[in-house]
């Protein structure tokens, strides 16, 4: 089995010096959070595999292609692989966990 703590996870994020930490990869399925300061820009790109966002604290918005919406605790948004995507107007700090199907980078 393989379980995780949010804060434990929050705390290696926290030494890592780098906005995203993996810590799950098998090969249908990888996971990691992803925290972005308030007024930060997220630099992402469109991923080639389909991902699901669970906003666990923060308040933001995302764009997903043409479409707009706020986030906040709890808000789960769903993006399609190869898809437009990022979080912008970030009002205070966004820590997201972020699950990939098949595992990120799986799909070059």
């Amino acid at each position: 089995m393989q379980a995780y703590e949010l804060t434990q996870l929050i705390t290696q994020h926290a030494g890592s010096n780098k906005q995203y930490l993996e810590f799950l990869k098998v090969p249908d399925l990888s996971m990691g959070l992803y925290i972005l300061p308030a007024g930060g820009t997220d630099p992402q790109s469109p991923h080639t595999e389909d991902e699901v966002y669970y906003v666990v604290s923060g308040r933001a918005k995302i764009e997903v292609a043409d479409e707009d919406r706020a986030v906040q605790a709890g808000s789960i948004v769903y993006v399609a692989k190869n898809v437009e995507h990022r979080f912008h107007s970030i009002e205070e700090k966004l820590t997201v966990i972020v699950f990939f199907a098949p595992a990120e980078y799986s799909n070059k």
